[in-house]
């Protein structure tokens, strides 16, 4: 049975694996200091097209997160974060680990609210107790979000803003930014992240590389930072695993195509579920597409596809999450078609 739970359920894209077996016997020296690391953080600098103080490469997503947010915060700051943010639901406490609070606002559809973060802000320096209390340092986004929906390039612009105001940082959280560059509906560019933001993630797990993160620091890179990812429990030996990725990632054109491609299947699986009858819990544009089902139609869908429950909405219902990703093809997605009943057949 096929499935669409997530985007990080196959190995790695076979370029990606060619290339790592391809110079598997080549010696190099460790820790990210080889030829195809250097190579790698070039490709990077010139598919921005833009001034960016440093690249550096990490291997799994919550481990960049923390690293690259602790680097960023003093240790009496803490982040702001979207209510729905990975830091703040799926990462088991990391931030909080390394000693800053993560604290929650609204958002609508996975986008952090703007008003309610100047509301915030606000609210925060005109408490006059507020230095008794965690001082706001960083503003945490996802882009795409947790829900598969876009930032505009106004509302990146408005909160860079106010960070500028209030002394804080911005960090873009880019698992996902390739299905998001891949979009049509997409305003933001690598240009732009690197413009608006302290620091960025561009990922690799769920583009198709078998691990990898790389962390691009726009404005400064943080001091003795080889250093503080060792610190961290971050640097790998064999940092040559990631720099050959990513080298060949960043190789004619490879990570848009993925994104590109991955985006087309999940037009076709959003018209797919659309004609059958299903309800969309909201617009994402991106790779994943998320329906609402009752517990018997969930029941009765799992015998035919597999996906990944979401949570709950407000009157019981499921979420329900379909994602095309690199290694979706349109033979997947046509046994999705014919597998898939029409909802009143549930």
């Amino acid at each position: 049975m096929r499935t669409f739970e997530c985007d990080y359920t196959e190995g790695a894209h076979p370029k990606i694996l060619e290339a790592l077996i391809r110079t598997n016997m080549e010696q190099m020296s460790g820790y990210g200091c080889d030829p195809y690391t250097e190579r790698a953080a070039k490709k990077i600098k010139a598919a921005i097209g833009a001034p960016v103080s440093s690249v550096t490469f990490l291997v799994g997503g919550t481990q960049t997160n923390m690293i690259a947010i602790d680097l960023l915060l003093a240790p009496y700051e803490g982040v702001l974060s979207p209510k729905t943010g990975h830091i703040n639901v799926h990462e088991a406490g990391a931030i909080e680990f390394t000693g800053h609070k993560v604290i929650a606002l609204p958002e609508h559809d996975g986008v952090l609210d703007v008003d309610a973060l100047e509301a915030y802000l606000c609210d925060f320096y005109a408490d006059a107790t507020h230095e008794h209390m965690v001082r706001p340092g960083l503003v945490y986004l996802t882009h795409p979000t947790e829900y598969g929906t876009l930032y505009t390039k106004a509302q990146l612009s408005r909160i860079r803003a106010l960070c500028d105001r209030y002394e804080m940082k911005l960090y873009v959280d880019g698992a996902r930014l390739g299905y998001a560059l891949g979009c049509p509906e997409n305003e933001l560019t690598l240009a732009d992240l690197a413009a608006l933001c302290d620091a960025f993630s561009i990922g690799g797990t769920k583009l198709g590389l078998l691990c990898g993160e790389a962390v691009v620091f726009g404005r400064e890179t943080p001091k003795a930072l080889l250093s503080q990812v060792k610190r961290h429990g971050g640097l790998l030996a064999k940092g040559r695993v990631l720099g050959v990725q990513y080298d060949a990632m960043f190789t004619d054109g490879l990570y848009e195509a993925i994104g590109r491609e991955a985006i087309r299947h999940a037009r076709r699986i959003r018209g797919i579920l659309e004609a059958k009858g299903y309800p969309f819990a909201w617009n994402s544009p991106t790779n994943q597409q998320f329906v609402l089902l009752n517990d018997a139609e969930v029941d009765a869908l799992k015998r035919h596809v597999g996906f990944d429950l979401w949570g709950r909405t407000a009157d019981g219902r499921w979420i329900v999450r379909f994602t095309s990703s690199w290694s979706t093809t349109d033979a997947d997605v046509d046994e999705l078609e014919r597998a898939l009943p029409d909802k009143q057949e549930l």
